[in-house]
């Protein structure tokens, strides 16, 4: 189902963004766009372009039916989407953060160390 509802889309940008790890400043730069334009854009208080769409969803890694049709995880994090954050992490990060992939996952109690 098609969404039309800009505070949806709005929404929907915040958390890709948010899932990104980018700022709305690092957004807005990236896609050729003032911060208060974007920042507008996902409160939902503006109108698109196709263009300002399109730069938007390139910089989110994202398509357009992203964005516009409901029911999409896109936003949610993947195995890839992890390892690129790891890979930008310092070590005491990393570490802290696959010590605590290490502890969730033995939970589960499928797998053994």
């Amino acid at each position: 189902m098609l969404i039309f509802d800009l505070r949806t889309i709005g929404n929907k940008l915040y958390h890709i963004r948010k899932s990104e790890g980018m700022t709305q400043a690092e957004v807005a730069e990236a896609a050729g766009l003032s911060d208060r334009t974007y920042a507008d854009i996902e409160r939902g208080t503006v109108n698109m372009r196709v263009e300002t769409i399109l730069k938007i969803c390139q910089v989110l890694h994202i398509t357009p039916n992203d964005l516009f049709t409901e029911n999409n995880h896109s936003f949610l994090p993947t195995e890839e989407n992890i390892i690129q954050k790891l890979q930008v992490c310092n070590d005491k990060e990393r570490t802290t953060a696959l010590n605590l992939l290490s502890v969730y996952l033995n939970s589960l109690n499928r797998f053994q160390e």
